[in-house]
């Protein structure tokens, strides 16, 4: 593949968006669920019933917040980079579905719909040549 002028910034503005959409997720979303505890991880969880599950609630709500957090630095840092992007989509694709079941309609999951596709197109792109990832990789070799 040819580069262009415009492709030799396509690692800086990958690097750009991991940036700010995981410090987001790692502030404004995991951080505050995750630390809650208990209590709001049930009513997290609570959008598994969605599905028909409606076993260990108070698991699944952890599970979202470890997500968010979690998967939140791992796109900031490019470290296990598409499985953190995955389980956020994965994350995504439950609170759209809870919203749009809850009777929000598509304005009320108009945040999670979006994410949802951010993280589906981040995981097939990848974290970039600015990653701990393409780091990792570096420092491998060509065959390891």
């Amino acid at each position: 593949m040819n580069d262009t002028r415009a492709d030799r910034f396509r690692d800086l503005g990958l690097l750009v968006l991991r940036l700010g959409v995981g410090a987001a997720y790692v502030l404004i979303h995991g951080r505050p669920k995750l630390f809650a505890g208990p209590e709001r991880w049930e009513r997290l969880g609570g959008a598994m019933s969605t599905f028909g599950i409606e076993f260990w609630p108070t698991f699944w709500g952890f599970v979202a917040a470890f997500a968010e957090f979690f998967g939140g630095l791992c796109v900031v840092l490019g470290l296990f980079f598409r499985p953190a992007c995955l389980l956020l989509f994965l994350t995504m694709f439950v609170a759209t579905s809870r919203h749009l079941a809850g009777g929000d309609g598509w304005g009320g999951s108009a945040h999670s719909l979006k994410m949802l596709f951010v993280f589906a197109g981040l995981t097939g792109i990848g974290p970039g040549r600015y990653s701990l990832d393409a780091l990792w990789k570096r420092r491998r070799g060509p065959l390891g």
